[in-house]
C-alpha cells in the first residue's frame, strides 16, 4: 500500500512539473493558459515538489507571491503532516 502511494505521488509530481512547463510555453506563445487555481490545486493535492521544481526549472510564476511564497508553504505543511502521520501510525 505504501509503495502505491509513493508511486502515485511521484506520478502526480511529474505531471505537475510538466503542466507548469506547458503553461510557461503557452505564456510565451500568448495562447490559452492553465488557470492559476489549477496550478495551485495540483500542488495542494500532492504535487507541491513538482510545482516548486517547475517554478525553478521553467522560471515560471516567479513574480507571483501565491506561487513563490505559497508553494513553499504548501510543501512545509505537507512535510509537517507527513511527520505527524508517521509518528501517529508507527
Amino acid at each position: 500500500m505504501l509503495a502505491l502511494i509513493i508511486y502515485a505521488l511521484l506520478a502526480l509530481n511529474l505531471i505537475t512539473f510538466i503542466i507548469y512547463g506547458i503553461d510557461k510555453h503557452k505564456a510565451k506563445k500568448a495562447k490559452w493558459r492553465i488557470p492559476e487555481s489549477t496550478l495551485i490545486l495540483l500542488a495542494l493535492i500532492g504535487g507541491s515538489i513538482g510545482a516548486w521544481l517547475g517554478i525553478k526549472a521553467w522560471r515560471h510564476k516567479t513574480q507571483h507571491p501565491k506561487f513563490y511564497i505559497g508553494i513553499p508553504l504548501i510543501i512545509t505543511g505537507q512535510i509537517i503532516l507527513l511527520i505527524y502521520l508517521i509518528k501517529a501510525y508507527t
